[in-house]
C-alpha cells in the first residue's frame, strides 16, 4: 500500500530549486533558521551528477539540514529518506538520515530515535547514497521506530564528524514504503504500527487501542512476541494472533468480535490460562451470553477456581452459558482430598450452623462432613473463622452435643464454590474426562437455575456435581451422562456420587447414569425425575444393591416417571431434619412413581425397589401414588418390592392415608401389592367369623385398616347348605400383626368372597 498513491498523501518536499527557505539549519520546526541566504550553503543549478543540488559547507559540530514542511507519519505506514550526497573539498563528514518527531500539540515526541545509521564519505566526487527508515513498529529494518505518539516529521540529514569541507547534496526523496512489511494492507491492521513493542517488558496496551481504532472493520494483527498489557482491554475488530500476550489476573481481555476459547488460547498460549481469562470476559460484558470452546480439548492439571477467575465479582445473575470442550484432567498432586478433623458444637436450635469449631481456618468452603448423626451429602455451605462457625448445607438428624467430625474436600475440575451467588448458569455440550482422578462441577453456594445439558462425567473420583447450598434451586440436568470410575468394584464398595441437590425445584430428565453407589442425593421437594436411566449391578451373583435415587424430604412433592431403575431402589428418608420424630408437620407425603421400569439382576431374595427409611419415630405415608410400573427380577426371584427400614425407627400403620398403589407389573416377584387390594376369601367349612388376610399384598407391611367391599363370589351356604342372602359385617386390623379383617355372619356359613381392603384411610 502507498498513502501517496491510495490517499494522495503528500511525501516528497520540495526540490533545493523551489528557495532554501523552507530547509533550515536546525530541527525544522517554525521559526527555526533556514538556508535562505545562509553563507555557508547555496544552490547549484548545474552538477554532473545531480542536476541542480545544494552546495554546503559543514561549519558546525552537527551541521543539519531539515525540510521546514510537516510530512505526516500515518498509522501503519513506514517511510523511507533518501539522499545522494558526495564530497568537494576538505575534510570528509559522516553524514545520517535525522528527523524530528512531533507529536500532538507541535512538541517533540521525546526518547524515540531521530537520527538513522551514519555513512563515512571516503573519496571526493563519488556519489553516496544514506538512507533510514521511519514507521511506528519496532520491525526488522526500521531505523528510527517512533512508536504511535508521532504525527509528523521534520525529516533531512546531519552532517557529522571534522569542519570544513564541502558537499552536494541532491534533492531529498520521501517515499511510502509500507508494503515492503505489510503483506495485505487492506486486510488488518499490525499493533506494532501503532507502537506495540512486544518484548513482554513494556505496556502495549494503548498501541492495541490505537491498533483497534484504525482498524475500522479490518482485522488487528497481533505479530509475533510477547506483548505486555497493564489492565483491562477492549477489542471491537476481528483479531489475529501470532504473538502472545501476558496480563495481570484482574485485567480483562474482551474480544467482542471473536470470543471463543481457541482465539483465547492463541492470544495467551496457555490453554487454562485462556479458559480462565474468556470465562473472567463472559461475565464482564463481552457482548456474548456464552463461551464457545470451539471443541478443545483443556487439559488441567489442577482444579480450576472460577471465582479466583472472576476477583471483580462474587455474584452474577445473568444468563451465562459454557459450550461445546472436553476437560481432560491429568495425574497431579493437586486433585488429593484434604482430609480435616474438628471438634464442633451442634444445637437443634440453630439446625444449619456448627458452632466452636476447633480450626474452623482450616476447613475450606465445600467440605464433605461425616460424623455421628450426620446424613449423607451435608457439606460446610460458608464459615465464619471470627466466630469459630461453620454453616451446613442441610440439618443434622441426630448430631446434638459435641463431638469431633471429618471434613472432606474433594477437587473438582469447575469449582464455582468461591461465588456467593450464580444464577442461570449452563454448562451443555462438555465432556469431563476426570479419570478416577478429580470430581466434576462444584456449584455456587446459591443461586437459581443452574443447568447442565448434553454433558459427560466420565471416571470422577468422589462425585460428578455437588451442590453445597441453595445454588441447586431449580436446577435443571437434562441429556447428560455420567459414568462412574467404580465400575468394577462391587456395589456396596463403591464410593462415588453422581450429584446431589439441596435446593426444590430440580429437574433431572433423560440422563444416563452408570454404576456410581448412588445416582442422586435430592433433599429438597417437588422435584421431577423422568426419563433416566440409572444402573448399579456388579458381577456378584446374589449381590448387594445400593439406593440409586435417594430422597430426603419426607414432604416431598416429587414425581419419579418413566425412567430405568435397574440393580438398585428409590430410598425415601428424612435423615437431614434435625428434629426427625415426628411432631405434628406433614409425615411421608405426595410422592408419586410411576410408569417407571425397575429391573434387578442376580440379587438376593431380601432385595427391594422401594424403600422408606424413617429417622425419627411417629411417622407414616400420607400421600404415596405407585402405578403403572413394571417390577422384574432376572436370574432368581424376589420376595417383595417395597420395604420399610427400621434401623432408626418403624412407621404408624395407624396413621396411614392417601396410598395408591396400583396398575402395576410384577414378573419373578413372589408377591406383588396393591393399595386398595381385593383379597379373595375362600371358606371351607362353616363359621360365624371369617379371618380374611392382607398380609401379602398390603404394602409395607401395613394394616388391614378399612374395608371398602365384600363381594359374593360363590353361594353362602349353611351347615344344612342352604343358601343364605345374609350381609356380612366387617371388622378392620384384626390378628397379632392388624393385617386382617374379620367378617361376621348371622350364622356359621361356608363360600368364597372378594373382600377390598387398604392400609389407609383415603
Amino acid at each position: 500500500m502507498n498513502k501517496a498513491i491510495t490517499d494522495g498523501v503528500v511525501l516528497m518536499p520540495p526540490p533545493f530549486e523551489a528557495g532554501l527557505d523552507v530547509w533550515s539549519s536546525q530541527d525544522g520546526t517554525p521559526g527555526s533558521d533556514t538556508y535562505l541566504a545562509a553563507v555557508n550553503a547555496g544552490f547549484v543549478p548545474a552538477d554532473q551528477d545531480f542536476a541542480g543540488c545544494l552546495e554546503m559547507q559543514k561549519t558546525q559540530t552537527v551541521q543539519r539540514l531539515r525540510f521546514m514542511g510537516e510530512t505526516p507519519l500515518l498509522p501503519g505506514c513506514y517511510l523511507r529518506i533518501t539522499a545522494r550526497i558526495k564530497a568537494i573539498s576538505g575534510a570528509l563528514p559522516q553524514v545520517r538520515i535525522a528527523g524530528w518527531a512531533g507529536g500532538a500539540g507541535g512538541v517533540n515526541v521525546a526518547g524515540v530515535p531521530q537520527t538513522g545509521p551514519a555513512v563515512q564519505l571516503t573519496a571526493y566526487g563519488r556519489v553516496t547514497e544514506v538512507s533510514a527508515i521511519v514507521g511506528a513498529g519496532a520491525r526488522n529494518g526500521v531505523n528510527m521506530v517512533w512508536g504511535g505518539q508521532a504525527l509528523y516529521g521534520h525529516f533531512g540529514l546531519d552532517l557529522t564528524g571534522p569542519n570544513g569541507g564541502i558537499v552536494r547534496i541532491d534533492d531529498l526523496v520521501i517515499e511510502d514504503i509500507t508494503s515492503v512489511f505489510h503483506r495485505d494492507m487492506m486486510n488488518w491492521v499490525d499493533v506494532r504500527d501503532h507502537g506495540a513493542v512486544g518484548d513482554g517488558v513494556a505496556d502495549d496496551f494503548a498501541a492495541f487501542v490505537a491498533a483497534d481504532l484504525a482498524a475500522a472493520g479490518r482485522r488487528v494483527l497481533v505479530s509475533k512476541g510477547t506483548y505486555r498489557i497493564g489492565q483491562s482491554l477492549t477489542i471491537n475488530n476481528r483479531i489475529q494472533f501470532e504473538g502472545r500476550l501476558i496480563m495481570p489476573e484482574d485485567a480483562i481481555l474482551s474480544l467482542t468480535r471473536d470470543f471463543d476459547l481457541p482465539t483465547y488460547i492463541d492470544a495467551f498460549g496457555n490453554e487454562v490460562v485462556a479458559f480462565r481469562k474468556a470465562f473472567q470476559a463472559l461475565l464482564n460484558n463481552v457482548d456474548h451470553e456464552s463461551l464457545d470452546l470451539g471443541g478443545r480439548r483443556i487439559q488441567i492439571s489442577a482444579p480450576i477456581n472460577m471465582a479466583a477467575a472472576v476477583p471483580n465479582r462474587t455474584q452474577f445473575a445473568q444468563r451465562r452459558h459454557i459450550r461445546n470442550g472436553q476437560f481432560f484432567v491429568e495425574e497431579s498432586t493437586a486433585w488429593t482430598t484434604d482430609v480435616f478433623t474438628s471438634q464442633a458444637t451442634y444445637a437443634l436450635n440453630d439446625p444449619l450452623r456448627l458452632t466452636g469449631v476447633a480450626n474452623v481456618a482450616n476447613i475450606p468452603v465445600g467440605a464433605l462432613i461425616e460424623g455421628n448423626g450426620v446424613g449423607r451429602e451435608v457439606y460446610v455451605r460458608a464459615r465464619d473463622v471470627g466466630a469459630g462457625e461453620i454453616t451446613l448445607s442441610s440439618p443434622l438428624f441426630d448430631a446434638a452435643g459435641t463431638q469431633v467430625y471429618t471434613f472432606r474436600r474433594f477437587k473438582y475440575v469447575l469449582d464455582f464454590s468461591g461465588f456467593s451467588q450464580l444464577s442461570r448458569f449452563a454448562l451443555s455440550n462438555i465432556e469431563f474426562l476426570c479419570g478416577g482422578r478429580a470430581s466434576g462441577v462444584m456449584i455456587a453456594p446459591t443461586g437459581l437455575t443452574f443447568q447442565m445439558y448434553d454433558c459427560s462425567i466420565t471416571g470422577p473420583r468422589d462425585r460428578g456435581l455437588t451442590s453445597i447450598g441453595q445454588g441447586c434451586q431449580g436446577m435443571l440436568i437434562d441429556r447428560c451422562h455420567f459414568r462412574s470410575n467404580e465400575t468394577p468394584m462391587r456395589a456396596q464398595d463403591r464410593v462415588s456420587i453422581a450429584l446431589n441437590a439441596n435446593g426444590s425445584d430440580v429437574k433431572l430428565r433423560d440422563n444416563r447414569i452408570t454404576q456410581f453407589r448412588h445416582f442422586a442425593i435430592l433433599a429438597g421437594s417437588a422435584s421431577i425425575i423422568t426419563g433416566n436411566h440409572w444402573f448399579q449391578g456388579d458381577d456378584e451373583p446374589g449381590g448387594v444393591r445400593t439406593g440409586g435415587l435417594i430422597l430426603t424430604s419426607s414432604h416431598n412433592r416429587a414425581t419419579i416417571t418413566g425412567n430405568y431403575i435397574d440393580n438398585c431402589f428409590i430410598e425415601w428418608t428424612n435423615e437431614h431434619d434435625h428434629e426427625p420424630a415426628y411432631s405434628s408437620e406433614f409425615s411421608f407425603s405426595a410422592l408419586s412413581v410411576t410408569g417407571n421400569i425397575f429391573q434387578a439382576i442376580d440379587v438376593a431374595p431380601w432385595f427391594r425397589f422401594f424403600v422408606v427409611k424413617p429417622h425419627g419415630a411417629g411417622h407414616f405415608i400420607s400421600g404415596l401414588t405407585m402405578t403403572g410400573n413394571v417390577f422384574r427380577a432376572i436370574r432368581g426371584d424376589i420376595d417383595r418390592v417395597e420395604h420399610v427400614d427400621t434401623s432408626f425407627a418403624d412407621l404408624d400403620y395407624s396413621r396411614m392415608r392417601n396410598i395408591l398403589v396400583s396398575g402395576n407389573l410384577y414378573n419373578s416377584v413372589v408377591q406383588g401389592i396393591q393399595n386398595p387390594v381385593a383379597v379373595e376369601h375362600e371358606q371351607n367349612t362353616v363359621a360365624e367369623v371369617w379371618a380374611v388376610s392382607g398380609a401379602g399384598p398390603l404394602p409395607f407391611g401395613g394394616r388391614a385398616r378399612q374395608v371398602e367391599a365384600v363381594v359374593m363370589r360363590s353361594p353362602i351356604r349353611s351347615a344344612n347348605t342352604a343358601i343364605r342372602f345374609d350381609m356380612p359385617y366387617a371388622v378392620a386390623e384384626q390378628g397379632a400383626a392388624r393385617d386382617r379383617v374379620h367378617l361376621g355372619w348371622p350364622v356359621a356359613v361356608s363360600g368364597t368372597v372378594a373382600v377390598t381392603m387398604r392400609i389407609d384411610s383415603a
